[in-house]
Parts: C-alpha cells; sequence; structure tokens
C-alpha cells in the first residue's frame, strides 16, 4: 500500500512538471510582451520630460500626469465610454435575435449563415470604415432613404441627424462602432445557445410554458456566458477605437483613443499619453470586475 502511495505521489508531482513546462511559454510571452511593456508604461507615466523634442524623459514620480489626464481629457475619456457603451448595447440588441435564429431555426443554412457572418472580417477595419463614409455622407443611399421617407426633421429632433447630415455625426460614430464590432458579440453568443440542449426548450413547450416564459428562464440565463462573453469583445476594444471617431465623426467627437496616439505620435509627450492609457485601462478592469460581478460568470469555459 504504501509503495503504490509513493507511486501515486510520483505521477501527481511528475503531472505538475509537465503542467509547468507546458504553461512557461505562455507565461514567458505574457511577462516579456505584457508585464514588462506594462512596468514600463506605469513608469512613464511617472516621468517628466524636459523637452518636448528630445526622445528622453525624467522618473520624477510625477502624479500630476494623472491629474492631467482626468483635467484636461475628461471629456474625451467620458465620450468614449458613452460611445462603447451605446454601441454594445445596440450590438446585443442586434445580435442576440440573429444568434438565436441561426442557432435554433437556421438548420442546414446555419454555417452558411455563420460564414455570412465572418464576410466583413475579410476585409481590413479601416476599409470597412471608410465604406461607411460612402453610405452616409450626403449623397449617400442612407440619406436618401431618410429624405424620400420624410423621416429627416424626426431623426434631427432626437440628434441622430444634424441640419439634415448623417456624416461627421455623433450617431455615425456609434453606427460604425456598432458595425465593425457587430461580430465579435454575435459570435460568442450563438456558442452559448448552440450549446443550449433543445430538449429543455420542448420540455417547456410540453408544460404549457409560453415562450416569453420559457426565455426567461431557461433560453436567457443559459446564454449569459455568450452574453458576457461578447459585451467584453464588443465594449473593450469599442471603448480605445478612434477610427470610426477620426473618420465618421467631428472635432466635437474625438474620443480617448485619438487623444493618446495625438499625445504619443504628435505631441511626443509620452508620460501624459502614458498616465491616459493607464487611467483608461483601470478604469474598464474594474468596469469588468463589477460587471462580472452581478452577472455572474461561472459557467465561463
Amino acid at each position: 500500500m504504501a509503495t503504490a502511495d509513493v507511486g501515486d505521489d510520483r505521477s501527481l508531482r511528475s503531472g505538475r512538471r509537465i503542467q509547468y513546462l507546458l504553461a512557461a511559454p505562455g507565461l514567458l510571452f505574457l511577462f516579456v510582451f505584457f508585464i514588462v511593456p506594462l512596468i514600463t508604461l506605469f513608469k512613464i507615466s511617472l516621468s517628466t520630460k524636459p523637452d518636448r523634442l528630445l526622445p528622453n524623459y525624467d522618473f520624477t514620480w510625477g502624479w500630476s500626469n494623472f491629474g492631467t489626464a482626468f483635467d484636461d481629457f475628461g471629456a474625451q475619456l467620458l465620450r468614449s465610454f458613452a460611445y462603447a457603451a451605446v454601441a454594445t448595447a445596440l450590438c446585443l440588441v442586434i445580435a442576440y435575435p440573429i444568434a438565436y435564429f441561426v442557432a435554433f431555426k437556421a438548420g442546414r443554412y446555419r454555417n452558411l449563415l455563420l460564414g455570412l457572418v465572418m464576410v466583413p472580417f475579410f476585409t481590413s477595419f479601416l476599409l470597412r470604415t471608410i465604406a461607411w463614409q460612402s453610405l452616409l455622407n450626403d449623397s449617400g443611399p442612407v440619406l436618401e432613404v431618410i429624405n424620400r421617407v420624410s423621416i429627416d426633421g424626426l431623426l434631427d429632433s432626437v440628434a441622430i441627424l444634424d441640419n439634415g447630415r448623417l456624416l461627421n455625426t455623433q450617431a455615425a460614430v456609434i453606427g460604425g462602432l456598432t458595425y465593425n464590432f457587430l461580430p465579435f458579440m454575435l459570435l460568442p453568443i450563438y456558442v452559448s445557445l448552440e450549446k443550449i440542449d433543445v430538449r429543455l426548450v420542448d420540455a417547456a413547450a410540453d408544460l404549457y410554458s409560453p415562450f416569453s416564459r420559457t426565455f426567461r428562464q431557461v433560453i436567457l440565463p443559459l446564454s449569459l456566458p455568450g452574453v458576457f462573453a461578447g459585451t467584453l469583445l464588443t465594449f473593450i476594444p469599442a471603448t480605445g477605437d478612434f477610427i470610426n471617431a477620426r473618420l465618421l465623426g467631428n472635432p466635437n467627437t474625438t474620443v480617448i483613443g485619438d487623444v493618446v496616439q495625438s499625445q504619443f505620435l504628435n505631441r511626443n509627450d509620452y508620460p501624459t499619453a502614458a498616465a491616459i492609457s493607464f487611467v483608461l485601462m483601470t478604469i474598464i478592469t474594474a468596469a469588468v470586475l463589477v460587471y462580472a460581478k452581478f452577472l455572474g460568470t461561472e459557467d465561463i469555459a
């Protein structure tokens, strides 16, 4: 019996060593390309730059850089989160019914529909956004349809149009974000819905449960892991995106990603740019932790 126990202990230790060896390349990659740059970025955020034209900066524990991030760029920071939140909500409203249809109703056309969802990924993110410029400009098809059905006045009153224009507005920026990140919401929700045992839905129907109640008590709870994953995959990159705001918006729709890019590449102000980046990462991390706490993610795997 003692010999068997010793053999089991050796096998367990050997298994752990193999697990550590398998995890080592990934951990090393994360350390070199994530932890080290993060520490470097934090150090830069606490530095000062004696001369804007020179590449060097001095580490001075400059906590004032974080105050600058809020005082000078608070509006852009708030605008980024607002645009990302609205776009994420729109993606959820649009993606969930489509994912439900593909998972439960598409039948043999399921793979075809999933392929159509992936088609936009075959083109560059930048090209897709430029295409939206053509769709939303003053002579584009979207505004032409709006004018023909005579709802331009209504859309102006709810601030979707700006003096009859759709391009270079907040609505255009949010629309571009929604379009570009919709697949990131749809695919995780589809995966969660596709894993649901259809017999559970059938059993609810056999017990005379109306679809609305079946959806609330069976389908929606089981699909929450996909909703959670899709929300994160949409909200986080949408918060940092500035291509849509630059190409579809105007100077009043500038977002924090554009500010960071400008501070790094145009103004050569690395400490302020690093501080803004850290503020953005901290807020996103805190929001994700709170969201995970309230939504619950135990089944995500």
